[in-house]
């Protein structure tokens, strides 16, 4: 059977990114070739559309923004400069359980001048102790089983004033074989080229995500397709009251 067709069942395979005795400069060497991919996948494109979406709505000039399993912030960084440059403000904390991720991260925001507050805490832990406006998260959701990502919806869902956005990788054939090509394209970090397959079979189908926003109680989440090969789940407390 070829590789790329093991995809129609989920599989947990480790992933090296997740291994905590990782080399940290082949960490921060991957962390830099997933920027590549998340710019040229233009992930903070997609989650900055419903955010300023939002802004303009609530005629709010401000919001404050939690980034979960941020990496290497890279996306936090870019949605701060796109509010920025837009006239709004963005306040925004990034978690990562990673200390090379934060360490990375932290470095990344002050060298691009981003006012970014990056810390070590687990999202599947109890470091909820506040709520925010907007709670993002980006190619983080593949790492957790299927507890584990109800779980964290449901904290999403209860800690998010006005909506949660979640982008992410689908498991498909065709997913696969564009990581595959992709990782190698654009980096040459072996860990990435490594993780990449390897994240699409751990990957859910936009089916398999409704049904986790369905057992989250996330009512009138939508799971829209996204280039290339993503998802983006889309949940706010107004949509969950129309629905009731």
């Amino acid at each position: 059977m070829l590789e790329h067709e093991g995809v129609r069942r989920r599989h947990l395979l480790p992933e090296m990114m997740d291994q905590p005795d990782l080399d940290p400069r082949e960490h921060h060497r991957a962390l830099e070739g997933l920027e590549r991919i998340n710019r040229w996948s233009a992930t903070a494109r997609t989650l900055w559309r419903p955010i300023r979406h939002l802004l303009r709505q609530a005629s709010a000039s401000s919001l404050t923004v939690l980034d979960v399993g941020c990496g290497g912030g890279d996306v936090a960084v870019s949605l701060w400069r796109k509010a920025r440059a837009a006239g709004y403000a963005l306040e925004i904390d990034g978690w990562d359980l990673s200390p090379n991720a934060i360490d990375f991260a932290q470095r990344c925001a002050a060298e691009k001048g981003a006012k970014i507050h990056f810390c070590r805490c687990d999202a599947l832990g109890p470091d909820w102790d506040r709520d925010y406006d907007v709670i993002v998260s980006s190619l983080f959701l593949h790492h957790l089983d299927d507890q584990q990502a109800v779980d964290l919806l449901r904290r999403m869902r209860q800690s998010a004033r006005r909506l949660v956005l979640i982008n992410d990788l689908v498991r498909s054939p065709v997913g696969w074989v564009l990581a595959a090509m992709g990782t190698r394209m654009l980096s040459g970090s072996p860990v990435v080229r490594t993780d990449g397959p390897i994240s699409v079979r751990r990957a859910f189908t936009r089916r398999e995500v409704r049904a986790l926003a369905e057992q989250a109680s996330m009512k009138g989440a939508t799971v829209q397709r996204r280039w290339p090969c993503r998802f983006l789940l889309n949940w706010s407390p107004t949509n969950a009251r129309s629905v009731s």
